[in-house]
């Protein structure tokens, strides 16, 4: 079988649907199960699998690539990947990041994460907001199968696209650990580090946690925090005026980019996540950093409690003092560590690559 992927999130720096799509090639290249299909990977640059900072491995052997020019935007998407694909004789195609094009020649399958451009279009520009719900709709309604990472994820888009929920399979994804202790409930981490990773939305509360970490400053001036991310705030916020008005300047460090080493290397060194999302599909960092061996402070959401269970703590929205005092016990209370440690096995038992990889391939394979 020939299964075409829209493989445009692996250009350039590759960040949620790029790593999910990098984790679900990885194993594809392994398993047994996929050695009897060649795969075609079309994209406007040539894709790569990210590694380190010092070198990219394209994807050997069964997968091809498809270099269609283009920006990789929504005309090249619309227009020039359908006459690419009509050429190629595939017999599935597999869109990992929301949208496709309207019209394919074969049989679709698309993932969509999270439907957040219709439950808050207030989040988005008029015409991002109108662009993603319409094409995410026609995506859903012409695929022969949507995927998606959660229960809660499953009912958003029955209840704001209308998606045929037997057409919808709950994949969750696996969880990439980017510490080096794993989530032992033995393991004891020096120094008194907070840890923010992911895209900067404003459903993600940068502000609230910048608050937050103030207040535990006054009694733990040494503490520090890092924030990981590109700003992609509507309305647009100024993390960097937010820092300062908090007077944390060089406790708060704002990274808009780090490469996979550095990545580890501030996992490694910190004792604490903080993800205070209202609003996600899933929520992969709180989890990655919970395989790392770092509990996380996250607002109590359904999502959230669906993906991480008893190992985090939880905190109301705009709640800046209940999220200082659950960063300052996850911090300097072993006890409470310990005890969102212990359920981490459970938890991380249910996300996991081989059996991500394995299931949508056969969401594949019977969508012919």
């Amino acid at each position: 079988m020939r299964i075409g992927i829209d493989a445009r999130e692996l250009c350039g720096r590759p960040t949620g649907v790029g790593r999910y799509l990098s984790g679900l090639l990885r194993q594809w290249l392994q398993c047994d199960e996929a050695r009897q299909h060649q795969f075609v990977l079309y994209a406007h640059e040539i894709p790569v699998l990210p590694t380190d900072s010092s070198a990219r491995t394209l994807f050997p052997g069964r997968f091809t690539t498809q270099i269609v020019p283009g920006s990789g935007g929504t005309w090249w998407e619309q227009r020039r990947l359908p006459a690419s694909i009509r050429h190629d004789r595939l017999d599935v195609f597999f869109a990992p990041g929301y949208t496709a094009p309207l019209w394919l020649p074969v049989p679709l399958v698309v993932a969509i994460h999270d439907v957040s451009f219709a439950a808050h279009p207030e989040w988005f520009t008029a015409r991002e907001g109108l662009r993603r719900r319409f094409l995410s709709r026609r995506a859903a309604g012409a695929a022969a199968a949507v995927i998606t990472i959660s229960e809660f994820s499953r009912r958003e888009l029955v209840e704001r696209l209308g998606a045929d929920s037997l057409r919808i399979h709950v994949i969750p994804p696996g969880v990439d650990a980017f510490g080096t202790e794993g989530a032992s409930p033995r393991a004891v981490r020096p120094g008194a580090h907070v840890l923010y990773v992911g895209s900067i939305f404003n459903r993600r509360h940068i502000p609230d946690l910048v608050r937050a970490f103030s207040a535990v400053i006054r009694t733990h001036p040494e503490a520090r925090l890092d924030i990981v991310g590109d700003n992609r705030t509507w309305p647009r916020q100024s993390i960097g005026d937010v820092i300062d008005r908090e007077g944390q300047t060089g406790r708060v460090r704002w990274h808009q980019y780090v490469t996979d080493a550095e990545l580890v290397s501030l996992y490694s060194r910190s004792r604490v996540f903080a993800f205070l999302s209202e609003y996600e599909g899933l929520g992969l960092t709180p989890l990655e950093a919970l395989a790392a061996g770092i509990p996380s402070v996250l607002l109590d959401t359904p999502v959230a409690r669906e993906s991480c269970g008893a190992a985090a703590l939880y905190a109301g929205k705009g709640d800046i003092h209940g999220i200082a005092v659950a960063l300052e016990q996850l911090l300097f209370d072993e006890q409470v560590r310990r005890r969102l440690l212990a359920a981490a096995p459970d938890v991380l038992a249910r996300y996991n690559w081989t059996q991500a990889a394995r299931r949508t391939l056969g969401v594949l394979e019977t969508s012919v």
